[in-house]
């Protein structure tokens, strides 16, 4: 069943609006509400920091049926990946069926503030890959013993169960984790900041290949791993104020700022000053009418993603969401079911 997604952005608001928005998601038709779990924003100005495991609980509480995750969490270094087992088996014991959790490799901006040495990209692929294993073992098992290259439990037991397995998402962009994801995941998110025929070539020749190994290596069945596309975009009938508020982000769309130890979001957004109108704009879609986004969803549908979520850099995060819930998720669900 094809899903729509709304994300709570903890760079860039304070946990309070947050609430607002995710329960104004449910109330649009939203499907899932994702949120971000970082310890910087990647902006200084007006950049926030909330704890989304805190906040996820009080939107669980808030909220109904919609379902609620991270996009993402990294559990290899600032969180030990037994901590982030019970913290989620907790989460979905106490709503069932409403948890789930994305997973990644990290960026230092979030885990090389703790003055631990930002370890290689192999390194942190391996140590996803340990993290994973050990998730799943303690929510399925008891008093679980695991002796792996970087973490070691001795009759580990999670009192508190989830009430099933909380589904793992794994988000990667290239074809290494893509990998994990086929072996471990129930679903698979990634997002190309690029063009669009460059980002269907790469995923149709490098990342789906990359899945289907891993699922096979594993004997699992690679149809039935969720494709789950981010989207990232900028809406309001002005445009030049929509392309203004997205700027926050333009840091985050420098690549180099994932490839090295950058952890100070005022050097993010001094980098970011620096990045383009016309690159901000293509980045984040920036956009002045439904159609603009229908014509983007229907893109990645048509390259077989099931689960579409947004970010959003809009103005006014309530406007965007009602915009979606009045025009575009009904168009989709009615077109594409």
């Amino acid at each position: 069943m094809l899903k729509i997604g709304y994300c709570c952005a903890h760079e860039r608001f304070q946990p309070l609006p947050l609430l607002e928005y995710g329960v104004e998601a449910e109330k649009a038709g939203f499907d899932t509400v994702w949120t971000s779990d970082h310890f910087h924003p990647w902006g200084h100005t007006g950049g926030a920091g909330g704890f989304c495991w805190v906040w996820m609980a009080a939107l669980a509480e808030r909220s109904k049926q919609v379902e609620i995750g991270t996009a993402v969490t990294c559990p290899i270094l600032r969180y030990h990946p037994a901590i982030v087992a019970q913290a989620f088996a907790t989460m979905r014991n106490m709503y069932p069926n409403r948890i789930f959790i994305g997973l990644g490799t990290g960026e230092a901006m979030n885990e090389a503030v703790f003055e631990k040495p930002w370890p290689s990209f192999r390194e942190r692929a391996e140590r996803l890959e340990e993290a994973i294993k050990i998730m799943k073992l303690l929510w399925s098992e008891n008093f679980v013993n695991f002796k792996g290259k970087y973490y070691r439990l001795r009759k580990a037991n999670l009192y508190t169960k989830p009430s099933s397995p909380v589904p793992i998402y794994v988000a990667a962009f290239g074809p290494r984790v893509t990998e994990i994801a086929g072996r471990y995941a129930d679903g698979y998110i990634t997002t190309i900041a690029t063009s669009a025929s460059a980002a269907e070539t790469h995923y149709r020749d490098v990342l789906l290949p990359a899945l289907k190994r891993g699922a096979k290596s594993a004997g699992r069945d690679p149809d039935k791993i969720t494709k789950v596309y981010e989207i990232h975009l900028s809406y309001d009938e002005d445009y030049d104020k929509a392309l203004k508020s997205a700027r926050f982000w333009a840091g985050a769309s420098l690549p180099v700022m994932f490839k090295y130890a950058v952890t100070d979001p005022r050097e993010v957004e001094e980098h970011g000053n620096m990045v383009g109108d016309e690159q901000v704009a293509e980045a984040w879609a920036v956009g002045t009418n439904p159609e603009d986004y229908i014509k983007q969803l229907e893109k990645y549908i048509k390259m077989g993603f099931q689960h579409l979520y947004f970010v959003s850099g809009s103005p006014d995060e309530i406007k965007t969401i009602r915009m979606y819930g009045k025009h575009v998720i009904p168009y989709i669900k009615s077109t594409y079911g």
